[in-house]
């Protein structure tokens, strides 16, 4: 036999079971846990903990209570969760810097927007805040639905009457179960606007309601939301992703050097974790300029000061902070929430609608519970009246009653009350029968009479509820309103390009053999006489030299080819900029070259095109043509420029037009001249074909230019010798050829250091391997055969070199003139 005591086992598809469990699981933390209520804007544990403070009277007018005793009320009778969750909730509500209208009003730490956790409730105190009492305003006055707690023992109300816009001022944020909510909060007179215009104009388009109402979220901490795009979106469909930014100014300290301050961060920013990050990003040299960071944030407001290297531009570091750090974020919005207890995305005009709606339903409520306590009122008065009218005959009645219920049932009976009334009567106080007493009685009845009137007359009409609501939220407004705080930057994208921040200027651009790079005003160089002993045009270390000097723009790309084969690219005002004396920036600072690597061309490019060619020569003399358009996306890290053979270096690239012929010179005084066409275009990783053939193995190529019949050809010795040469003396061939004798080498002039093509109408730029600069007019230096010597440019010391010549435009008077001549130069 079966034992029918034992506990049957029941056989089930847990397919089936797991589905059912975790359907129920996820609509409970979707409906009970999560998600807001589109009507007050309020989850179930912010919604307890307000009406458990309402319950244990902790009023804006009284005293502050200890936050243990709120958390101990809250899980007790309504919330069956952790006491943190409940107490960090609480916390939040009191946090000025998460809401913009904090409902809980703390007294004790309640943490930071560094990030600092509040005290433990049992040191910390509260209370409402006062915009609070609004929201649980008239909860007695059967204006809202109550269900029961969780085990059945108390009531709690389903929702609260909401006597403000509470979903869309503070908004909400939330992680369901497959779903989740970011609304953002919005600044309290402009929502209230928003809804009185809806209730007049049921019609209204959110576009109406963006241009002249509510213009956008309007954060507890301000900040700047750069543009209105995302706004649009999000109030029209409910969802959209808006960039917030800090506000920080740019000043300038009396020592010259900037700094910037920020005195306002994106929502929900932390701080402490912000200055931690920038001041990684310098550690790590990923942010070069910032000498000091220090956070001067107090009682007054925020306030964190970053201090710059006078040579720093102040904008493009600014910019570099909103692209790598916090002080730029995204909010994305998602505006869900309970609609009837469905989750559901609301555009903005939806969320006013469901508000509106749920005000209606208060009011009426409202209304009909005063109706009915002032109809209860005035039968009672009504039944006093008939009393003082009979009075003799009631004293009688009630004076020949044995009992109060024969007292009673007398009076009903005689007078045609009901029990109430006759109650009432039994209960009358001898004071009422005074004559002030009695007429008392009567202006009271009046009054309830006229009140029952207007009562019924606005819950037959709902324009007259629809006014109600505009007065109250006009109340509301004139009472807790303020200012914006977030500004709304029209007309601005997500990220300045650092170029729309730097003026566009003529530049020097200098680096060393050593790698040490810097840039400064083309003016900062003066012009001087041949033969002069030069200015110091930049400080070296004992053993370093200037190796390549270019004149170019500040916006223009400089393109920096290794003698590895690899370019590197950045803009010329990402070149820090340095005093004419300073030794620069090491490059390593600058480019992520390799180490065993360094830079032998530097060019400038104003645009990558297709029809423009990038020529290259080797120092074995190998040469390669390709197109500019495979160099315009360079990593970071760098990329491979040419396919190199072993032991071999690039020594030179030129920048051609694909008509252009190519000149290249030897350290032996050897020059060949071929047109480029004689080199096909080939691809960005190609080894090349061969340029020059050299005489032996000590001679190596030291230049690469372009030459035409109406130029000259520049040629300077390492013992500072130099002279033109007329190009036509050199006669074309075809690549590959040994070249012919372009000037006669001794022990007086020593070996080729350069072979420029000029038109005599420029400067010329020579850099001793001490760092000693002479600039010269071109025109100045004498004009002989190929098979010559040249004559004195610059005097050196015994031992001293000429490092590198560079060629640049004459100086005009201003540095407009000159931005003007190097614009033309690359178009």
């Amino acid at each position: 036999m079966v034992d029918q005591q034992r506990p049957q086992v029941q056989e089930i598809n847990i397919s089936q079971e797991m589905r059912t469990s975790f359907l129920d699981y996820a609509m409970s933390v979707i409906v009970a846990r999560a998600l807001p209520d589109v009507r007050d804007g309020l989850k179930p544990v912010h919604r307890r903990i307000l009406y458990a403070m309402h319950d244990l009277g902790m009023h804006a007018d009284k005293s502050y209570k200890k936050s243990a005793r709120i958390v101990g009320e809250v899980i007790g009778k309504y919330h069956p969760h952790g006491d943190s969750a409940v107490y960090d909730a609480m916390v939040r509500m009191a946090q000025d810097f998460n809401y913009r209208k904090v409902l809980v009003d703390g007294h004790g730490n309640f943490g930071s927007v560094d990030g600092d956790a509040a005290a433990a409730m049992r040191y910390t105190e509260a209370r409402m805040s006062k915009i609070a009492m609004e929201i649980l305003r008239d909860i007695n006055k059967d204006t809202i639905d109550y269900a029961d707690n969780y085990d059945g023992s108390e009531r709690e109300p389903v929702v609260l009457p909401a006597r403000f816009p509470n979903l869309l001022v503070n908004g909400a944020s939330g992680i369901a179960v497959g779903m989740a909510t970011n609304i953002p909060p919005h600044q309290l007179g402009e929502v209230i606007d928003a809804v009185l215009a809806v209730s007049q104009d049921p019609d209204i388009t959110i576009t109406e309601l963006m241009e002249e109402y509510i213009y956008g979220p309007d954060f507890p901490t301000a900040g700047q939301i750069l543009g209105r795009s995302g706004i649009r979106k999000a109030f029209e469909t409910g969802k959209g992703s808006i960039t917030i930014r800090a506000k920080a100014e740019i000043f300038e300290k009396d020592n010259g050097k900037p700094v910037i301050i920020v005195t306002e961060l994106p929502y929900q920013v932390n701080k402490a974790k912000l200055i931690e990050k920038i001041a990684e990003l310098v550690r790590d040299k990923k942010i070069e300029g910032i000498t000091d960071l220090r956070d001067e944030s107090d009682r007054e407001g925020m306030r964190i000061v970053i201090e710059l290297r006078r040579d720093v531009n102040p904008n493009v570091l600014l910019n570099n902070l909103y692209k790598q750090t916090a002080l730029q974020t995204s909010f994305g919005i998602n505006m869900l929430a309970l609609v009837d207890g469905q989750p559901k995305v609301l555009n903005l005009k939806e969320a006013l609608v469901h508000y509106l709606d749920h005000q209606k339903v208060v009011i009426k409520r409202r209304t009909a519970y005063e109706l009915k306590k002032a109809e209860a009122r005035a039968h009672i008065l009504e039944g006093l009246r008939i009393a003082l009218d009979h009075l003799d005959e009631v004293i009688a009645l009630i004076r020949a009653s044995k009992t109060t219920d024969i007292a009673r049932d007398g009076l009903m009976s005689k007078f045609d009350l009901s029990d109430k009334q006759a109650q009432a009567i039994l209960d009358m106080r001898l004071q009422r029968l005074t004559g002030l007493e009695r007429e008392k009685i009567e202006d009271e009845y009046q009054e309830l009479v006229k009140l029952i009137a207007e009562l019924k007359a606005i819950l037959a009409d709902e324009e007259k509820v629809l006014e109600i609501i505009r007065e109250e939220l006009t109340e509301i407004k004139e009472k807790y309103n303020d200012e914006r705080r977030t500004e709304i930057v029209v007309g601005q994208s997500d990220f300045i390009e650092d170029e729309d921040l730097i003026p566009e200027e003529t530049i020097v651009i200098t680096l060393t053999h050593k790698g040490y790079i810097k840039r400064l005003p083309a003016s900062t160089y003066r012009a001087q006489r041949r033969g002069g002993r030069g200015v110091q045009g930049m400080g070296t270390n004992e053993d370093d030299f200037v190796e390549h000097l270019l004149s170019t723009s500040t916006h223009d790309t400089i393109l920096f080819f290794s003698n590895k084969g690899k370019v590197y690219k950045i803009k010329g005002y990402e070149i820090p900029e340095y005093s004419r004396t300073a030794k620069g920036i090491p490059i390593v600072n600058v480019l992520e070259v390799e180490k065993g690597e360094w830079i032998n061309a530097v060019i400038a490019v104003h645009e990558f095109v297709d029809d423009w060619y990038l020529f290259f020569t080797t120092k074995q003399g190998i040469s390669k043509r390709t197109t500019l358009s495979q160099y315009a996306n360079i990593r970071r890290g760098g990329l491979r420029a040419i396919n190199l053979r072993e032991d071999d270096e690039l020594i030179s690239v030129r920048l051609t037009d694909g008509n252009k012929q190519i000149m290249i010179g030897t350290k032996q005084g050897y020059l060949i001249r071929f047109d480029e066409k004689d080199v096909r275009a080939m691809g960005r990783t190609a080894s090349g074909v061969k340029g020059i053939t050299l005489r032996d193995e000590e001679d190596q190529v030291v230049s690469m230019e372009i030459l035409e019949d109406d130029l000259q050809v520049l040629t300077v010795t390492s013992r500072g010798f130099g002279k033109r040469t007329d190009a036509k003396d050199y006669r074309m061939t075809n690549r590959g050829g040994k070249g012919i004798i372009t000037c006669n080498l001794t022990d007086r002039n020593g070996h080729v250091v350069a072979v420029k093509a000029v038109t005599g109408h420029e400067d010329l730029i020579i850099i001793t391997a001490s760092g000693v600069l002479i600039r010269m007019p071109v025109e100045g230096i004498s004009e002989t055969g190929r098979n010559t010597q040249g004559v004195t440019l610059i005097r050196l010391a015994e031992g001293e070199e000429v490092a590198t010549v560079a060629r640049i435009e004459k100086e005009e008077e201003t540095i407009e003139e000159l931005a003007d001549s190097v614009e033309e130069t690359q178009e």
